[in-house]
């Protein structure tokens, strides 16, 4: 008989995960606003009903560096540990993999023996990650079977080379090098998933250090610059295979998210800003007659606007543009939300077609005009950024803020961070909790959340 059992956090398929205990806590990114005063900093959340602290940041662990603009981090292990062809069953969920994207530093962060009181255990330097990797700014984290797969947005040198994936040791956290054999014409990288029972990987392009790190440039934005493709990979042979390009009036296209079952060959990805009229859309990419297409299927119009309540960036154009830059599925394929950090919405859409979504609820916490109150405030800076969904699918967490230079750029009068928990109803519907409502960051912003247990965004599956 064998000596190891498996985590108890992972689940075989999204339905076992579904019916998984809720969460108990959170971590969230805190990100210092200059970048230069003070170090970015994890924070714990209390998300227990039950406990007298609960919707309240308990404990803070600050990063010995300033400077690293905390972003997009994971889990070393998740359920994808559970597929036939992992080689390491074993690991457990233990350890946080916090990419640093402005310093290319990587912090690897113990959630055990106390999850409330996570410490650092080990730090991946960026010398390290160049030398090994041959690139720079990690993103975001990923757990597959074998590896931990992160994706970074610059190479090693200099501002204005391309970005790709890489792997770490689950274990040992030691980066193994660069992922890709074949990159094709693959140059802009973001985010990157998987269909893993096809054995592909899906990555998004953004663009290269030059064109974010200080903010969006307009004039390589209004002459389509930023990445508008997304590419298909062979996951085994680490080759690049397609491109799926939108046409270049689509600027950024970011967060990928697969569905959760492994039989369903599809998933939807987020577009930040059309040129033509500031409209923000999503794309369904999907199997038809044995390759890989891709479609849109949701248009999210820009408001009109007085140039005087809008930020210098926008003045010209006369209006709010949604600005896409997250979105969630729930574990049932059912429900599809979109940040619009833009306008302040939070859209709830059935996905049950893909095909056809139906914008089935809607939330308004902020915007660059509107303002958007909570019940539990007055009106709020910022809009719903970063979301996480709860593995039932019931409460959904959203965050205000995206990135420092880019916060600066689109709310030039500043951010007061906010984290809000909405209330998912069983037929869909959402309304915010007006009990749930979390300030005092201490001068910090709020960026990504990641749920104790797992989340609707941690793990990938390969039985359903």
């Amino acid at each position: 008989m064998s000596r190891w059992k498996p985590d108890p956090t992972f689940y075989p398929s999204p339905r076992m995960a579904g019916q998984a205990p809720p969460e108990q806590h959170g971590y969230v990114a805190l990100l210092e606003p200059d970048q230069t005063s003070r170090p970015d900093a994890l924070g714990v959340l209390d998300l227990d009903p039950k406990s007298p602290t609960y919707g309240t940041l308990v404990s803070t662990l600050e990063m010995p560096h300033a400077g690293d603009e905390l972003h997009h981090f994971g889990w070393n292990a998740c359920s994808a540990a559970l597929c036939p062809s992992s080689p390491r069953p074993h690991v457990e969920r233990r350890y946080l993999v916090v990419p640093g994207l402005r310093s290319s530093r990587l912090h690897i962060v113990d959630t055990q023996p106390d999850p409330l009181q996570p410490s650092i255990v080990k730090t991946v330097e960026p010398e390290e990650v160049a030398r090994v990797t041959g690139y720079s700014r990690p993103h975001t984290t990923h757990c597959g079977p074998d590896a931990i797969y992160v994706s970074a947005l610059g190479g090693a040198n200099g501002p204005d080379e391309g970005g790709g994936i890489f792997l770490l040791d689950c274990e040992s956290f030691d980066p193994l090098g660069s992922w890709e054999v074949d990159r094709g014409p693959q140059r802009y990288a973001y985010d990157f998933w998987w269909h893993l029972g096809y054995d592909t990987l899906m990555s998004s392009e953004w663009g290269v250090p030059s064109m974010f790190e200080s903010g969006v440039v307009p004039e390589k934005l209004l002459n389509r610059e930023y990445g508008h493709s997304m590419h298909i990979w062979n996951l085994r042979t680490r080759s690049h295979e397609k491109q799926l390009d939108l046409g270049d009036q689509h600027q950024m296209v970011l967060e990928l998210r697969p569905a959760h079952d492994p039989r369903h060959a599809y998933g939807f990805v987020g577009v930040v800003v059309s040129v033509e009229d500031l409209s923000a859309s999503i794309w369904l990419w999907h199997r038809e007659d044995g390759d890989w297409q891709i479609r849109r299927v949701i248009t999210i119009p820009a408001e009109p606007a007085e140039p005087d309540q809008l930020p210098p960036l926008l003045q010209g154009f006369s209006a709010v543009p949604p600005l896409i830059t997250d979105i969630n599925l729930s574990l049932d394929d059912r429900f599809l939300y979109v940040s619009c950090w833009g306008t302040g919405d939070l859209i709830q859409y059935d996905v049950s077609d893909p095909f056809n979504p139906r914008e089935v609820g809607k939330v308004r916490l902020g915007g660059i005009v509107s303002k958007g109150a909570h019940p539990a405030s007055g009106p709020l800076t910022g809009g719903p950024q970063m979301v996480e969904l709860s593995r039932d699918g019931r409460r959904v967490y959203v965050s205000n803020s995206l990135y420092s230079s880019w916060d600066t750029q689109f709310y030039p009068d500043g951010l007061d961070g906010w984290i809000a928990k909405l209330d998912v109803g069983p037929e869909g519907g959402l309304a915010a909790d007006p009990g749930f409502f979390v300030t005092g960051f201490d001068g910090r912003l709020p960026h990504q959340i990641r749920l104790g247990g797992g989340d609707a965004s941690s793990d990938s599956y390969c039985f359903p």
